[in-house]
């Protein structure tokens, strides 16, 4: 098996019974080593005594008085969402079931980012065993936000933050070596030849995705998709990206991002989408619950009525400036079951 995603941490956790990743010690030490956690220079006495005792000790108690000793408000901020996720993670009994809880809460008070770290961990242990370069560049949409652009008619998403830093690092450039700025590398647009080089580079995040191009890539996200559900709810199913929405009698979707819930619901309400709303299109896919025996006697009773033996849908978009941002969370929430089998994935 290849490695992949060392970031998330994985290695770091280990296997329960039911295949799910357990928050270790050392896992939450690798965590306390962000640089949100990291004591600058300028931290008082109180924020490094907090920061030693739980490298010393990663799942020791911590009390509210411990966090209100810290001089700097950001400081008390950021150690009081960690220290909640920490114990959510520990007292779930894994990182899935954790997960599963925010997932289908009715309020979230963590940020994003501990989403994502959760989101790269579950997806990691979901796709252990894949050996598709195209599904895990599709399922770094799961934790990473994208910047698109579109060269010869196509959208590519590559990496947010690494976009960002090779244009500051290009402008930079400009005012010192104006013709090496200029000739500077792009990223690499992942296709059949280069594909191979994705396991050596992972976690760089460096490799763009044509997913406006190449079908490849979009069935990729579609088996992204298809692990992550499987893994996360047990219920089997099949994802298919589709060009367009032809389906008269459509009855559910899902949308990824608040511009796909956005697009979703303006097709739902039988409106006509703007020129400007189909640009902010990046992809639609069409989803049915697996027909086999074991994922029937499953979904029994558990489905909607009213999408018993059909598609349901899922809607990606991007912003004005092209940035994707999926929320993988509405992929558990949204799915079109009855509150009794709700409770049993929350369980």
């Amino acid at each position: 098996m290849r490695e992949f995603w060392v970031s998330s941490g994985h290695h770091l956790s280990r296997r329960d019974a039911r295949g799910e990743l357990v928050a270790t010690p050392e896992l939450v030490t690798a965590w306390l080593a962000r640089p949100e956690l990291a004591p600058p220079e300028e931290a008082c006495a109180a924020e490094r005594a907090l920061h030693a005792s739980l490298l010393a000790d990663p799942l020791r108690a911590v009390g509210a008085q411990d966090v209100a000793a810290l001089a700097d408000a950001d400081a008390r901020e950021n150690w009081g969402y960690f220290l909640r996720f920490r114990d959510l993670v520990v007292s779930a009994g894994s990182i899935e079931r954790a997960y599963r809880r925010l997932a289908l809460a009715e309020r979230v008070d963590l940020p994003p980012l501990f989403l994502d770290q959760m989101a790269h961990l579950i997806l990691r242990n979901a796709l252990d065993d894949c050996d598709d370069p195209f599904t895990l560049r599709g399922g770094e949409l799961f934790f990473r936000a994208q910047k698109g652009s579109v060269q010869q008619s196509a959208l590519l998403l590559a990496d947010q933050e690494l976009v960002e830093e090779i244009e500051q690092r290009k402008a930079a450039l400009m005012h010192v070596a104006p013709l090496t700025a200029m000739m500077e590398e792009d990223l690499d647009v992942m296709d059949a030849e280069n594909a191979w080089t994705y396991w050596s580079r992972s976690d760089a995040n460096s490799m763009a995705m044509n997913i406006g191009g190449d079908a490849r890539a979009r069935a990729g996200l579609s088996r992204a998709v298809e692990a992550w559900v499987g893994h996360l709810t047990g219920l089997r199913v099949e994802a298919e990206a589709i060009a367009r929405l032809e389906d008269k009698d459509w009855r559910w979707f899902i949308g990824l991002d608040p511009e796909g819930t956005r697009i979703g619901n303006a097709l739902w309400r039988g409106e006509s989408l703007r020129a400007d709303d189909l640009e902010r299109v990046v992809a639609i896919l069409r989803v049915n619950f697996c027909d086999d025996a074991q994922t029937r006697a499953r979904l029994k009773d558990r489905v909607q009525e009213r999408v018993r033996g059909k598609p349901f849908y899922l809607f990606l978009g991007c912003t004005a400036d092209r940035v994707v941002r999926m929320k993988p969370q509405n992929l558990i929430a949204g799915l079109p079951l009855t509150s009794q089998a709700f409770a049993e994935i929350a369980s």
